[in-house]
């Protein structure tokens, strides 16, 4: 049977999924059949998390029960909060979310089990415990004391609480939870593919969602908020806006928060984004960063051709003034990610048991056949022979000296 090769797997359909759809020509994404914008205005992440969920919007007392239940399972088990003590603090927020993530499960008495009902369970669990992790090392690399969780609060609102030891003005944790049910489900993405390969082994939720943040954590899936942060920074000021990106543009460097693999048309989680990154930015005092965005995208999109080739400003481009606003540092934007994303991976997990198959798609060999077994003390000459031309030709003239002398 002949096998395509499709480097990437862009053409590949290697699932069937009910969380999400997307349309990248026409820029729409739909939770469970309902637009991104209008969830972000009116829902929020605990509502849309129950949504990837369930395939539905919750009633009033479902959503107050499944809010109650998230809010329970705020506080970290203190053998794992002795854990994260023991990484050092020099350490990478994502490979100490890694990590974190990972060691739940050793304290969690139904991590092996693969019944729903445990699966829904710790999905949960990681959902609700996730910001705790973040918070908790972040607080620990620096210094401080640790803050309890707060159950009266949202996710959103208990993870500011957390990090900063303030509880969140109403308007900073609206901001917040924006940016978490934006960035909860996006298809079949890296991450998202990565932890549906772990789980279709029947391994459990935990290795899979540590899959997950690892894949997360490559620079080509995510970060890019933080590299539009890092731009804007360097950039400094309004009045070098344009200065600096002509002349990126002109030396055909990317700029950081355009384009999309999927998306050829406006990136529909970036529309209402940009919007309300104004209004966070200009609440908290960080007005020029977002008029530099604004200006940024100005020139851009105003390049020839650019528009037709399908390039505009994704959500990664407005998230970055958004968290720098709320007082997040740099190398926490891509834990933000991985916290909302959670809602979303452990739902395709959840999904792919369901009616599972191990994934395991061939691979084209493109190396050598059929070599002969060499004996280890014939390797050194036949590798040299191989490598070296002038040991070959030395070693033919030395073959040609012991053939005449006989």
């Amino acid at each position: 049977m002949p096998l395509n090769i499709d480097k990437g797997l862009a053409g590949t359909v290697a699932a069937d999924t009910a969380l999400s759809f997307i349309d990248g020509a026409k820029g729409v994404l739909e939770y469970a059949g309902y637009d991104i914008d209008s969830l972000a205005r009116s829902s929020n992440f605990e509502e849309t998390s129950w949504l990837l969920w369930n395939g539905r919007l919750p009633t009033s007392r479902e959503l107050a029960e499944f809010g109650s239940a998230l809010q329970a399972e705020y506080a970290l088990d203190p053998r794992l909060i002795d854990l994260i003590r023991t990484i050092p603090r020099t350490a990478a927020p994502m490979d100490a979310l890694r990590t974190s993530v990972s060691a739940m499960g050793h304290f969690d008495p139904e991590a092996d089990d693969n019944s729903v009902e445990a699966n829904r369970r710790k999905a949960l669990r990681l959902v609700a415990k996730t910001p705790g992790l973040i918070a908790t090392f972040d607080r620990w690399r620096k210094g401080k004391p640790l803050a309890a969780p707060d159950s009266s609060l949202s996710i959103a609102g208990n993870f500011l609480w957390m990090l900063t030891g303030a509880r969140p003005t109403p308007a900073m944790e609206r901001a917040l939870d924006v940016c978490l049910v934006l960035h909860a489900d996006h298809g079949l993405n890296a991450s998202t593919f990565a932890a549906r390969v772990t789980i279709s082994t029947q391994s459990d939720m935990y290795s899979a969602a540590t899959t997950a943040v690892g894949t997360l954590k490559g620079p080509l899936h995510g970060g890019a908020n933080q590299e539009v942060m890092e731009m804007l920074l360097e950039i400094g000021e309004l009045e070098k806006v344009d200065g600096y990106i002509n002349g990126k543009l002109a030396r055909k460097e990317r700029i950081m928060g355009f384009g999309h693999r999927v998306y050829k048309a406006y990136d529909p989680r970036a529309t209402y984004l940009k919007t309300f990154a104004r209004q966070v930015a200009s609440d908290t005092g960080n007005l020029p960063l977002f008029e530099m965005s604004r200006r940024i995208e100005e020139i851009v999109l105003a390049q020839p051709n650019i528009i037709e080739k399908g390039i505009f400003p994704n959500v990664d481009f407005y998230s970055a003034t958004t968290y720098y606003s709320l007082g997040l540092d740099l190398d926490l934007f891509t834990c933000m990610f991985a916290a909302s994303r959670m809602s979303g991976w452990t739902g395709h997990c959840i999904e792919q048991l369901a009616a599972n198959k191990l994934i395991r798609p061939h691979a084209d060999y493109t190396g050598p056949r059929g070599l002969a077994y060499v004996a280890i003390g014939l390797r050194e000459d036949a590798a040299t022979s191989r490598t070296s031309p002038s040991a070959r030709q030395t070693m033919s003239v030395a073959a040609g000296a012991k053939s005449s002398s006989m």
